[in-house]
């Protein structure tokens, strides 16, 4: 089963956010997007979701297109995100944050519950399930995100800056679920982040995008070895000073 991106560009106005990007990711695969800021990463991940539609290309999820599909319907097909803010319902639960999405995907309350407490101690976060969600720390928050995200065993999970505000050593124990996301759930993962060493540690194949275009694409060796890359984070000045 894949994901795919296929020549997506995406126009507002005159500025080019997406310039014919095509990726893609297949289950139980960790694959990278990382860029500067603006460089179109998050507009990449509302055109696989659902939350923007592109002015050309097509995404498709198992060679059926789900371009123009409205998120609700894109998730119900097995593909889930996270959000660069956690978006938790904060007059809820932990354990009723995640149950909702359950519910929402037609299952009973009680399954629901049932699930989303299975995924609280899977993630090793069971102690949250009665705590409010308005009153959780930063990096619960994330985990919890992450596992409102997981609910029902999506296909596909797209994280959108995960470990933004982490210390490095969150940010290692955040590196230890994603890998158990793929290996031990086989969900293929998309990982958006601002922190290359974290995507280049995790992923099987990195998409490096800049000004809306895919400009480098390996794995860690050449990424880590691209001057486009570089120049990318660097500027072209300070890479031929290098």
């Amino acid at each position: 089963m894949s994901l795919e991106l296929k020549s997506i560009s995406v126009a507002f106005g005159g500025f080019k956010a997406l310039n014919d990007v095509t990726l893609s990711l297949r289950k139980a695969e960790i694959v990278g997007l990382i860029g500067p800021n603006g460089a179109g990463k998050t507009t990449c991940v509302n055109v696989i979701t659902g939350f923007q539609e592109p002015s050309s290309g097509t995404a498709t999820l198992d060679d059926v297109s789900i371009s123009g599909k409205a998120p609700f319907d894109i998730r119900r097909r097995g593909l889930a995100r996270t959000f660069q803010a956690g978006r938790l319902f904060t007059g809820l639960d932990v354990l009723d944050n995640l149950a909702v999405t359950g519910v929402g995907l037609g299952h009973s309350r009680k399954a629901s519950e049932e699930e989303a407490l299975r995924l609280l101690t899977w993630m090793g976060a069971a102690h949250l399930a009665e705590l409010p969600a308005a009153g959780l720390p930063y990096t619960d928050e994330r985990r919890v995100g992450i596992a409102r995200a997981l609910m029902l065993a999506p296909d596909f999970l797209l994280l959108d800056e995960p470990a933004a505000g982490m210390s490095e050593a969150e940010a290692e124990d955040l590196a230890q679920i994603i890998r158990r996301i793929a290996e031990e759930l086989q969900c293929g993962v998309l990982l958006i982040e601002h922190n290359v060493g974290l995507v280049l540690s995790l992923s099987n194949h990195v998409y490096v995008l800049d000004a809306g275009m895919i400009i480098e694409e390996g794995d860690k060796d050449a990424i880590l070895g691209s001057r486009a890359v570089r120049e990318a984070y660097l500027g072209a000045e300070h890479t031929e000073d290098a």
